[in-house]
């Protein structure tokens, strides 16, 4: 069981049964801006993945931990691109504790996360958790799963589109963890990518509260996903594309 994992104004992801007792860290914001940079505090590591930043004109990515109480870490992301039509960024949480568990034998993964983002320029963008699972504890990913809790000018990858060019979903309407999903699949070149997004176009979670459980129970219910799979990513955060913003958890 991976218990609890709470982001709320804080963020969260620590594994209960696998605790290690963390020092409470205030008012750290040590700011990160590397392209590659990490701050890792045992169970948890705030990365800034700048995957795509040739494809920026110009822009920036700077992130930091702002305090970590317990299982419980608070962080922060500015950033501003310019130019380029692909994602520049993903700066998010990790979780270091507790994963490469097959997910048959995960019982819950309880998680919360409250947000807030500010924008000084209009964005694409998304917030969105981000999960990986492999054939083997630490091996090579072979699926992504996508919790999107909003999308601002930007979509799923998907293998099908209406004529307006807009995503085809393969299951609408899923009633999951107390909020309502659609579900898209697709692929990223390298692995199968499921995204849940919010059933309602324009809606975006900034509240949320329930058993990422239920996500991998569907896909291995309705979907394939083996229950032999490893989970072996953990993160939230924000894929950042064009625009400015600040996104505060």
């Amino acid at each position: 069981m991976i218990s609890p994992l709470k982001l709320s104004a804080l963020f969260a992801l620590l594994p209960l049964a696998l605790a290690v007792p963390a020092p409470e860290i205030e008012k750290r914001q040590t700011s990160f801006c590397g392209q590659w940079d990490t701050d890792n505090d045992g169970n948890y590591e705030l990365f800034l993945d700048q995957w795509g930043l040739a494809d920026a004109t110009s822009g920036s990515d700077c992130a930091s931990i702002t305090s970590l109480d317990g299982d419980t870490v608070a962080w922060t992301t500015t950033w501003e691109w310019v130019g380029g039509t692909s994602i520049k960024s993903f700066t998010s949480m990790q979780l270091n504790a507790g994963i490469n568990q097959q997910l048959s034998a995960i019982s819950s993964i309880e998680s919360s996360w409250f947000w807030t983002i500010d924008f000084s320029s209009t964005p694409v963008c998304d917030v969105t958790y981000d999960l990986f699972t492999a054939d083997t504890a630490g091996g090579t990913a072979t699926n992504e799963i996508m919790i999107w809790m909003a999308n601002y000018q930007s979509g799923p990858i998907s293998f099908e589109y209406d004529a307006e060019g807009e995503p085809i979903p393969v299951a609408s309407d899923l009633s999951i963890g107390g909020f309502t999903w659609n579900l898209y699949s697709g692929s990223n070149g390298a692995n199968a990518v499921w995204s849940f997004l919010p059933a309602t176009s324009g809606e975006t979670i900034t509240d949320f509260s329930a058993d990422i459980m239920g996500f991998f129970d569907y896909l291995i219910d309705n979907e394939g996903l083996s229950s032999s799979q490893f989970l072996t990513t953990f993160q939230a955060g924000t894929e950042a594309t064009s625009g400015a913003a600040t996104l505060t958890t």
